[in-house]
């Protein structure tokens, strides 16, 4: 052989050598290896509310497996956190995305799952009761569990509100639109959820053509003074929009699933107004499922990002 094609060819050989040992097969190799589980967690309620929670979890397509748990309520101590992770695993998840089907990240409830995942050991006295009451521990696993965000301000709780609101007019252009959520206890946390709604209310406005779109909450579990204030102020708003229209307002609800605060508190908190209220909740709607994926997503692609090289 020639003495330059003889280099040609052992550079070659050296050059897959090195494509072997270091190129990016070891990086896909690791990717591959990735397994993720996903615990679609929400409050709980009554059957019929767990059940909406059920139907949508097992239609979202995540890629790996998916597990419920929730919260509080009965089903709590039968889908605990910590035997859902530990079925997520014994599935051959390699992480966890846990999923809070909550509207908000910024209260109680969204807290009771960091601490469950160990991103935080300070939990509010109650909430930790809470937890205790339901059974519900931190899991014996060595798999990272990772905590996706609530709603929010997510585009797809806007665009289910949307249809939810637009059901219940013909006339959207000479009607106002009031969405009504339950709200948390804090003043801070509430500051928090208003920020997240009141772009969720401007999507809406923009995607249903209202001529006047308002969000605010009741506050439901605060105490009762607080509770009365937050239900005034919430009747003061529709009101004015009635002035302003001429027209009953439309009024939706910003809850997950339905039972007694949708059904009967809500009600009780509008009577006598001129309002057109149904109840409707989020759930069930084919959003809820793209979220919960999205979610999971944004999550992976986070962590992949982060990851140690």
């Amino acid at each position: 052989m020639r003495p330059a094609l003889f280099s040609r060819c052992v550079i070659a050989a050296g050059l897959l050598t090195s494509l072997v040992v270091t190129g990016p097969s070891n990086t896909l190799a690791a990717q591959s290896a990735r397994s993720i589980g996903t615990i679609v967690i929400a409050h709980g309620g009554e059957p019929e509310w767990n059940a909406e929670v059920e139907r949508i979890a097992r239609t979202a397509k995540t890629g790996g497996p998916i597990e419920l748990a929730y919260l509080m309520g009965p089903a709590a101590a039968t889908h605990r956190f910590q035997d859902q992770v530990a079925k997520l695993v014994a599935q051959g998840a390699t992480e966890v995305v846990i999923v809070p089907l909550l509207v908000s990240s910024h209260s109680g409830h969204y807290e009771q799952l960091r601490w469950l995942a160990g991103l935080t050991d300070s939990l509010d006295e109650m909430m930790h009761h809470h937890l205790h009451m339901g059974g519900l521990e931190r899991p014996t696993v060595s798999v990272p569990l990772r905590v996706a965000r609530a709603l929010d301000d997510a585009p797809e709780l806007g665009s289910v509100l949307a249809e939810r609101s637009l059901a219940l007019t013909q006339k959207p252009g000479e009607q106002a639109l009031f969405l009504v959520a339950h709200g948390p206890n804090s003043a801070e946390d509430y500051a928090e959820w208003m920020r997240h709604l009141r772009v969720v209310a401007e999507q809406v406005k923009k995607e249903t053509g209202f001529r006047d779109v308002r969000v605010d909450m009741v506050r439901d579990d605060a105490p009762a003074p607080v509770r009365a204030e937050a239900v005034l102020r919430v009747r003061e708003l529709i009101g004015l929009q009635g002035e302003l229209t001429r027209q009953p307002v439309i009024v939706v609800p910003v809850l997950i699933s339905k039972g007694r605060v949708s059904k009967e508190k809500f009600r009780a908190d509008l009577a006598g107004l001129n309002a057109v209220y149904e109840g409707t909740p989020l759930l069930p709607h084919a959003l809820l499922a793209r979220w919960i994926e999205r979610r999971v997503s944004e999550v992976t692609a986070q962590a992949g990002a982060v990851a140690p090289r």
